[in-house]
């Protein structure tokens, strides 16, 4: 067998470490078709994780029983207590399913007394059985593609090596679900470039659902995306409350998915992340049958796909309160769906294909129409365009409220008003096919957003609202009346004030004048000279 591959397993920073597993695990793609390369890579991680989650849980029973005074004759007959694990959010898994088996085994096993060898990839798939069959909230969800023949178990067993070796425990705060979630966040983002269209059917780039979640600052309550993809925006909900030191708990999740691949994704990207959420028991379509069908939500969430022309169309649905969407169209199917979901005083934001805004074809604008006249519609963000990777689509972002006067969610009554923002110029190029949006400019469109609102988080941070030309606009139910309707923000924010630099408009006339008439002289000086080296060459 050919020596195992050389990696340095001490990364200094987290990025380094992210991009080595990658690099390693990019060398077992062979002959595999990039969704179910993906798949394997996915389910190592999560293999992984949950390996690790529960060492650590029981290394912490060990201790604790120790410190009982158990001897370890006491303790051996306590520790392997399926609900202390279980109890604290732990997986519970059988020793066969443990990564510490795996790696010792990670060239297979040989036959022994009559039983036949096993090689390392039936090794896995025995695992994920396992470790299904054990914890009944992951059935149906693990693959099992580890032991075909496109599959090179060489590889794959130097892979367990290399994933043995990074440890993602005992690191103090950052504990293995965080490390691993990175991890497993930082694959879908590469899966995603490298798939290309195909890769924006389950994964939304981080800042734009970071743009949806800022906006809309979802402390507690229930959380749905009718098309949650691998469960980004559940994800970054779950960031957010890290980051304001609040309980990941005060969150319910609930989502639906249409892929089954990418169900599964979302299945385990979210049992890493801790979030015990609601995906129902299959995937399904959202349009021919809603999962949750009585589920009224706090906050919306969601980056439904644009302008889909093949979709499970019926007249009488009860969703449609303000129009039949047209039946080669389901944007405005995705917004009434996402409103029809709304609990009493909820808010929701949904990226939407840029035509969504001004569209009149198949009744599109008279349905517009009827949602601005019920003040549904809180705040539209026009984004850079080049976000996505997947679609050269530009996109924005609507946002909904069922409640707009001062209350909760705001001090300032904002009934009958709609805030429009146009941030096309934010974000920077990471490279030529590919635009980001930076911290800053996150955050500017959601203090913008929340000074208009007059939100609690504004207040502590001294914000008030002024329209600005060029960027915001808080424009009145009759003013978009007068506009047919549309909700483009450019028809309403205006130009970008010129700053004055005092120099009186005739002095700058004459300037200008005297430095393009020189400037038309140098030209004519080059030209000559031109023409003069030109005649010595002939």
């Amino acid at each position: 067998m050919p020596p195992k591959m050389k990696v340095d397993l001490a990364p200094s920073t987290m990025k380094e470490l992210k991009d080595t597993l990658w690099k390693a695990a990019d060398k077992l793609r062979g002959s595999m078709d990039a969704s179910q390369y993906k798949d394997v890579i996915l389910g190592l991680v999560f293999l992984k994780y949950v390996s690790d989650a529960f060492e650590e849980r029981r290394a912490q029973i060990q201790a604790e029983l120790e410190a009982d005074g158990l001897n370890e004759e006491q303790i051996a007959q306590l520790i392997d207590d399926v609900d202390e694990y279980t109890g604290r959010g732990v997986f519970w898994v059988s020793p066969l399913a443990r990564w510490t088996y795996l790696a010792e085994n990670a060239k297979g096993l040989d036959a022994v007394d009559g039983a036949a060898p096993k090689s390392v990839g039936l090794l896995i798939d025995e695992a994920m059985e396992l470790i299904m069959a054990d914890n009944k909230s992951l059935a149906a969800t693990l693959p099992r593609i580890y032991n075909r023949d496109n599959v090179d178990q060489r590889r794959l067993g130097e892979l367990l090596d290399l994933f043995n070796s990074a440890r993602f425990t005992g690191q103090g705060a950052s504990k293995a679900r965080d490390l691993l979630g990175e991890v497993y966040e930082y694959f879908l983002e590469k899966f995603a470039k490298a798939e290309g269209k195909r890769g924006g059917e389950f994964y939304t780039p981080a800042g734009v659902v970071r743009v949806l979640v800022e906006v809309l600052e979802p402390h507690s309550g229930r959380i749905y995306d009718p098309a949650c993809g691998s469960g980004g925006m559940f994800v970054q909900t779950e960031k957010f409350l890290d980051a304001h030191n609040e309980d990941r708990t005060a969150i319910s999740v609930y989502g639906q998915e249409l892929n089954e691949r990418t169900w599964r994704m979302a299945k385990m990207n979210l049992a890493i992340h801790g979030l015990n959420a609601n995906l129902a028991s299959r995937w399904g379509d959202t349009f021919a049958r809603d999962q949750h069908p009585d589920m009224q939500a706090d906050y919306i969430m969601a980056n439904p796909p644009f302008n889909i022309k093949d979709w499970a169309r019926s007249e009488s649905d009860p969703r449609w309160k303000y129009g039949v969407p047209p039946a080669g169209n389901a944007n405005y199917a995705w917004i009434q769906h996402v409103i029809s979901k709304l609990a009493p005083g909820g808010s929701a934001g949904v990226v939407m294909a840029n035509g969504s805004m001004s569209s009149n074809s198949g009744g599109e604008g008279d349905i517009r129409a009827q949602i601005v006249e019920a003040d549904l519609v809180s705040c539209m963000v026009a984004l850079p365009t080049q976000l996505f990777r997947s679609t050269g689509i530009p996109v924005c972002t609507w946002f909904f409220a069922k409640d707009k006067t001062a209350g909760p969610r705001g001090s300032v009554d904002r009934t009958g008003e709609v805030l429009f923002i146009d941030a096309r110029n934010l974000g920077y190029m990471v490279d030529r096919a590919e635009r980001a949006l930076s911290d800053e400019d996150i955050a500017k469109i959601a203090n913008t957003f929340h000074a208009w609102r007059g939100s609690a988080s504004a207040a502590d941070a001294g914000l008030e609202y002024d329209d600005e030309a060029g960027f915001c606009y808080s424009a009145t139910l009759a003013e978009i009346k007068a506009a047919d309707y549309a909700l483009t923000p450019g028809r309403y924010v205006g130009a970008a004030d010129v700053q004055d630099d005092g120099e009186p408009i005739e002095e700058k006339i004459a300037r200008l004048s005297k430095e393009l008439f020189a400037q038309f002289e140098e030209s004519e000086r080059l030209a000559a000279v031109v023409r003069e080296q030109l005649g010595r060459v002939s």
